[in-house]
């Protein structure tokens, strides 16, 4: 497995990492024990970078991947997303990053976990209420008590991100990236570079739309209120997606594993969190490091598939506004 380095002088990782919200039923119904052996598949084959957050499935995908791991903690590098507030019904109700929140959530991760220290703790989003630096300087105490190693963000804009930089190190920025959500080259990337942050893109087959196609029927699943799912936008954007296709061939590739190797030539300081849910996804996904891209492919796919062709936002205009990242400097 390739690795890649988490900022500047942060700590190795696999070239691709395993983003585990999908097994928490965001997609409608999966299976446990298909879950653990996908993730233990991940692990397997060299994948050491695990992506949870404490309200998947309400504390549910934490405690799925404490049993994926038992045995294997030494193997893995476990990134925690927190803050999101949810109902019994699974209903989010607030965001929550205040200092005291943030070290409380942070025990139940431990517990729910069964580890002793978070390799890489992020907050989800940005707390409109509570400044960058109260909430990074929280977890920054418990990265001198030994709880946490690094310290992430997670869909934050350029200006919050050199403000929190400045109280602590930060290691990584998770935001979405791929063929179809390239907001982030204008601004945030470039900053990234300067600071000298990497970058963890999940989304990098626009939640299945690049894979060749998808169904949004199923309880639970939350793409069906997702603008690019919606039936004025999802022929265009699965007609973009279908030029892929023809492209892969000529590598002997899938198109997942072209949009995937995509990303991952956008920069070494890039880590791909794929977002599968079955073991020969796995397979699939880790074939993309094995594909070698020249300039000139990447200009064709970049031109097969411009930035402004896709149809919709990623996010409706609720979750929109709470994105630090997309408000511009």
């Amino acid at each position: 497995m390739q690795k890649r380095r988490l900022g500047t002088h942060g700590p190795e990782v696999s070239a691709i990492g395993l983003g585990c919200m999908g097994f928490s039923g965001v997609y409608g119904a999966a299976d446990d024990a298909e879950s653990v052996a996908t993730i233990q598949a991940a692990i397997d084959a060299g994948i050491t970078f695990l992506d949870t957050g404490d309200f998947y499935g309400m504390g549910h995908n934490e405690m799925l991947v404490r049993e994926a791991i038992k045995g294997r903690r030494d193997k893995v590098f476990i990134a925690v997303n927190f803050g999101a507030q949810r109902l019994p019904n699974g209903h989010f109700i607030d965001y929550d990053a205040r200092p005291a929140s943030t070290k409380n959530f942070l025990a139940y991760s431990l517990r729910r976990l069964g580890t002793d220290h978070i390799d890489l703790y992020q907050p989800a989003r940005l707390d409109p209420h509570v400044p960058i630096e109260d909430t990074v300087g929280a977890i920054a105490e418990m990265v001198r008590a030994g709880y946490v190693r690094h310290i992430g963000l997670s869909e934050m804009g350029a200006r919050i991100i050199r403000r929190a930089h400045a109280v602590h190190p930060i290691a990584a920025l998770q935001i979405e990236y791929s063929l179809f959500s390239r907001g982030i080259e204008a601004e945030v990337l470039p900053a990234m570079r300067q600071l000298g942050i990497a970058v963890t893109a999940y989304g990098v087959l626009s939640r299945g739309l690049m894979a060749g196609g998808v169904a949004t029927e199923a309880a639970g699943d939350i793409r069906h209120r997702m603008p690019r799912f919606r039936p004025e936008n999802l022929q265009r954007n699965l007609a973009l997606a279908e030029t892929l296709r023809a492209l892969a061939a000529e590598k002997g590739a899938t198109p997942a594993q072209l949009a995937i190797a995509w990303v991952l030539a956008r920069g070494v300081d890039i880590v791909p969190l794929i977002g599968t849910r079955r073991r020969e996804r796995v397979t699939e996904a880790v074939g993309a490091l094995d594909i070698a891209l020249r300039p000139e492919d990447i200009r064709r796919i970049e031109a097969a598939i411009p930035a402004t062709a896709v149809a919709g936002d990623r996010y409706d205009t609720h979750q929109m506004q709470m994105l630090d990242s997309e408000h511009q400097e």
